[in-house]
């Protein structure tokens, strides 16, 4: 496969690259205003001039580019230094999912908002009992009228505090398999009744949280497929959130290791000479590699209509763990330098310590190491499934210890 640009790429990735050397945001622009602030105004400068979540339909707010396309664009943002977005779940997991089951008309009602930066959207799926065992999930919505009511908890909801809009799975007929009675909707996080309360953790930030429904309202209109279909509409929203996750992006990659490798040393020489450095540089470089082309394979699928399959979980049980592995190797090239967690006085503004300590949650986010083993092996390897007691058995008959 030949991976140069053809003529018509290379004139619009030379497009792109003048449009955003003349248009990222200047520190001066970015003053004063706090990640979300940077963020949105980044997305708004993009959305206006017609960058903004570019493979969307124009009518969304796009521009109906093509799957190279948003590759191209995506390498070149990628060379500046532009502010953190804080649209990841919403552009990458929640629009594919009111693309692929809402109305026409919602989408044109709630897409071009997400496009712009103007609202941004969360994914409310974990619980206390559904983890990684999604399906378990006991959140219950009840009909009443045109509505449904809502009771019970998510948990681990990034970005809820600062949410416009989100997407929720719920159970709405316990007396079916837990796979079946399940329904999913999207809903406004300013509605009556929802409680937000973020999460202090161990890095410092609390961008999770817990997020309590009592008695919330929301509309039948609002349902994304059928009653007892949400099941299969989630599965919309994890194969997106895995190729997200999994994609072998972040800023603790291959180069960023093998800039501190060149710069610090070890037994008196340069890391960067040392054979066990290197071999763990080379085994770096070849897992990113994998992980770019797997992404590669995902666009082409998406180009053609098709949903992402269970193949992304293979981007994510490698790419959590080869970050997590990264930055426990940095630090220790770093020796006693390392333990110190300062953006002013750390390497690399601190990349690696945060890195670090934010990683383990990467393993756990969108499915665990070992629920991505068993997509692997049982939907891409089509070995036998892994067995379980509750199979074919009414939820509200399944033995629980509370």
């Amino acid at each position: 496969m030949d991976f140069k640009d053809t003529a018509e790429e290379a004139t619009f990735r030379s497009e792109v690259a003048a449009w955003l050397a003349n248009n990222v945001p200047t520190e001066k622009e970015l003053d004063g205003l706090d990640y979300i602030g940077r963020a949105k105004l980044w997305q708004k400068r993009k959305y206006e001039a017609g960058w903004a979540c570019i493979r969307w339909p124009k009518e969304h707010g796009g521009r109906d580019a093509t799957a190279i396309q948003q590759v191209i664009w995506n390498q070149e943002e990628g060379r500046f230094n532009v502010p953190d977005s804080i649209f990841g779940i919403g552009h990458g997991m929640c629009a594919p999912t009111m693309m692929s089951w809402a109305t026409e008309e919602q989408c044109k009602e709630h897409l071009p908002s997400l496009a712009s930066g103007e609202n941004v959207w969360c994914q409310l799926f974990s619980e206390p009992a559904g983890g990684s065992d999604l399906a378990a999930l006991r959140t219950r919505a009840e009909r009443d009228g045109d509505d449904w009511v809502i009771n019970g908890q998510k948990i681990w909801t990034s970005g809820a505090h600062y949410s416009d809009w989100g997407v929720l799975v719920l159970r709405t007929d316990p007396s079916a398999p837990k796979h079946q009675g399940l329904t999913y909707f999207f809903i406004d996080m300013r509605s009556p009744g929802i409680e937000i309360k973020p999460i202090k953790q161990i890095s410092g930030a609390s961008n999770f949280n817990e997020v309590y429904f009592t008695d919330v309202r929301v509309s039948d209109a609002q349902r994304l497929g059928a009653v007892g279909q949400g099941w299969q509409v989630s599965l919309t929203t994890l194969m997106n959130e895995r190729a997200s996750i999994g994609g072998g992006g972040g800023a603790c990659n291959f180069d960023s290791v093998f800039d501190l490798a060149n710069k610090v040393t070890l037994n008196d020489q340069p890391a960067i000479a040392n054979d066990n450095v290197r071999s763990k540089l080379a085994d770096w470089y070849c897992q990113e590699a994998g992980l770019r082309f797997t992404g590669y394979r995902s666009m082409t699928a998406l180009s053609k209509g098709e949903i992402p399959g269970p193949e992304n979980s293979i981007g994510k049980l490698v790419g959590g763990p080869k970050q997590q592995d990264m930055a426990s190797f940095a630090l220790d090239l770093m020796e006693a330098s390392g333990a110190i967690w300062d953006k002013e006085m750390s390497e690399a503004a601190a990349l690696f310590q945060q890195t670090y300590m934010g990683s383990p949650g990467l393993r756990i986010a969108g499915g665990t190491d070992e629920v991505m083993a068993n997509i692997i092996a049982e939907r891409v390897l089509g070995m036998p499934q892994d067995m379980r007691a509750d199979k074919g058995i009414p939820f509200n008959e399944v033995p629980t210890s509370n």
